[in-house]
């Protein structure tokens, strides 16, 4: 099969530090070359990748500090419309550029596949509903798909990575962790206070954004110390080895996360997750099992007393047996051979 996977390029493929998205494309692309399709990456010139890569940038755009939206929806428009100009190419473009790309996939002759990679909002639903015209669309979850109930799905795929070189750990640091970006909706407030009430101490491995900068000044940065420790945007080997020590991944997310690749993550590394119930939290934890999906900071702070009963062993099957890169390439295979054996007839 001749795919294109179309990929943002605000960050390299794979990212070197924060970019689950473009996590999420690496691991699909390789497993997809490795199974012998003619798969063409269309990325940040920067990417590593086995398929044939095609760059309309030598580097990522933020690494390049041209991330500004004016400067990274122009790079954007410009890798769409390289991949788009070259579509008879390809029996599938799948594109993972969101709303930015529905007017060439309304007028694409060769199907496509995009996979949302963002949650819904009143703003957004307002785009995709009357312009998702012709695009097939993916979720990565249940819940994310209910955001917009009445768009062409194809299916759910959940995200998944390569994770058996993952480090496990069957001990811990005694360290409770949070991993991501610093913001309201991550809720790292909400890990702060957890970590205070029960005076262990708690690592921040997150990046912060401009824009986050009034939330970090108010809420995060006056409770730093040396039990609060902010150590930056790290790289994934630093970040899986924080993972694989850590006594439990706290992800208190305030709005509806359309998947959490982080959760995935830390448990293929024997952590267990505790989450807020928003979004495809529930979905990911096995609640019980490889963490606990609760509802406000009291229960997570009841829940973090109760990381004991969970078995990191459990935590680690799980991830690998659900959210490998295998089991995500099964299921976009099963989705472009069911779209393209429908146009054949």
């Amino acid at each position: 099969m001749k795919i294109a996977e179309v990929a943002p390029v605000i960050e390299r493929v794979p990212p070197k530090k924060y970019g689950g998205t473009e996590r999420v494309v690496s691991a699909l692309t390789e497993e997809l070359v490795r199974r012998g399709h003619d798969v063409t990456l269309f990325a940040s010139g920067d990417s590593l990748t086995a398929a044939k890569l095609v760059a309309v940038y030598p580097r990522a755009i933020r690494e390049a500090r041209m991330q500004d939206i004016y400067g990274t929806n122009i790079w954007t428009m410009l890798n769409l419309g390289m991949a788009y100009d070259r579509q008879d190419e390809f029996d599938i473009i799948h594109d993972h550029n969101g709303f930015l790309s529905l007017p060439a996939a309304n007028i694409a002759r060769t199907p496509v596949v995009m996979t949302l990679h963002g949650s819904f909002d009143p703003i957004n639903r307002r785009i995709y509903v009357p312009l998702g015209k012709k695009a097939h669309f993916v979720s990565i979850s249940r819940s994310q798909a209910r955001g917009a109930p009445s768009l062409n799905w194809a299916g759910t795929v959940y995200n998944g990575l390569p994770m058996d070189d993952f480090p496990f750990s069957a001990e811990n640091d005694g360290y409770l962790l949070f991993v991501g970006r610093i913001s309201l909706e991550k809720g790292v407030h909400f890990a702060i206070e957890t970590a205070q009430y029960l005076n262990l101490p708690l690592i921040i491995a997150a990046k912060l954004e401009n824009l986050d900068m009034p939330y970090f000044e108010e809420y995060i940065g006056p409770r730093l110390s040396d039990q609060i420790q902010w150590v930056g945007e790290v790289t994934q080997n630093d970040r899986n080895k924080l993972m694989s020590r850590a006594y439990c991944l706290l992800h208190p997310v305030t709005w509806p996360e359309p998947f959490g690749l982080t959760m995935i993550e830390a448990m293929a590394c024997g952590c267990p997750v505790i989450g807020f119930r928003n979004g495809s939290i529930p979905e990911v934890i096995k609640n019980g099992k490889t963490g606990f999906v609760i509802n406000n900071i009291d229960q997570m702070i009841d829940a973090v007393d109760k990381i004991p009963t969970i078995s990191r062993e459990e935590c680690r099957k799980y991830a690998l047996e659900n959210f490998s890169a295998a089991k995500m390439t099964d299921g976009y295979l099963r989705i472009f051979e069911r779209i393209l054996k429908k146009r054949r007839k």
